[in-house]
Parts: structure tokens; sequence; C-alpha cells
């Protein structure tokens, strides 16, 4: 069982649609499970696409950050998801690259609680970038 986590702190996971391995992706497929070595030029944008969860390997592997931005910039408004071994401190960086939620084991929720996920869901007001500009 996975825990998501959004900016108001773990939820259960309501997405009940499954996940179409990247491989097997055709043109009618409402949600693709994405590799972190996926080439982001691959990923065809379909109207039925609804959800796009990229594996995180290690919280060490950042290609899954590379994915989602490069799908926000083609034009993607569907719900994207990191999957895997993503850590709190990583949350405000997925936020702002455009994730909506995190999915991560219970075995990291209970490492990293839902406290230490909270504290930096004021992600949009710690940007060193948009106060820099402002």
């Amino acid at each position: 069982m996975t825990i998501l986590v959004t900016d108001t702190g773990f939820t259960a996971d309501t997405w009940d649609q499954g996940y179409t391995p990247f491989g097997e992706a055709a043109n009618d497929v409402v949600s693709i499970d994405v590799p972190a070595d996926t080439n982001p030029a691959d990923i065809e944008i379909t109207p039925t696409l609804k959800m796009v969860r990229i594996d995180f390997p290690s919280f060490a592997d950042g290609r899954g950050f590379t994915i989602a931005r490069m799908l926000r910039l083609t034009g993607y408004t569907g719900r994207l998801r990191a999957h895997g071994h993503v850590i709190s401190d990583q949350y405000p960086m997925a936020r702002r690259i455009g994730f909506d939620e995190v999915e991560i084991s219970q075995d990291l929720a209970a490492r990293q609680p839902q406290e230490q996920w909270k504290f930096r869901a004021d992600w949009k007001d710690n940007d060193y970038q948009d106060r820099m500009r402002g």
C-alpha cells in the first residue's frame, strides 16, 4: 500500500483506473507509468490521458524532474504524480516543476512522517527565485 502526499499532508490514493506501462501505451490510454529513463519527447499527450506517474528509483535520481518539467512545458495539464523514492526535502521542487502529488511507500512515510512533508507544503511562499524577482 502506498501513501499520497499533497500540500495538505498524507492522503489515501483515490486513483482506481490502473496504469498502462509506457511501452504498451496506445492512443486511448487514461494513465501511463513512465520509467525514469524515458525520453520526454517520446511521451505522447493525448486527449484521453488523465494521469502520468513518473518513477523515481532513488532520491538521487533526478531524471523524473526533467520528464515532469518537459511534460508541463509541452502542454500536459492532467494529473502528474511522482512515484517512488522522493524525500520530503524534494517536495517543494517537485511541486514547482509541476507534480501534483507524490506517491511514497509506507516505509518511507514512517521514516519521514506527515509533519516533515507539511512543513515543506508552503513551496509557493518560499520560492527563492520569486523572492528575488519580486
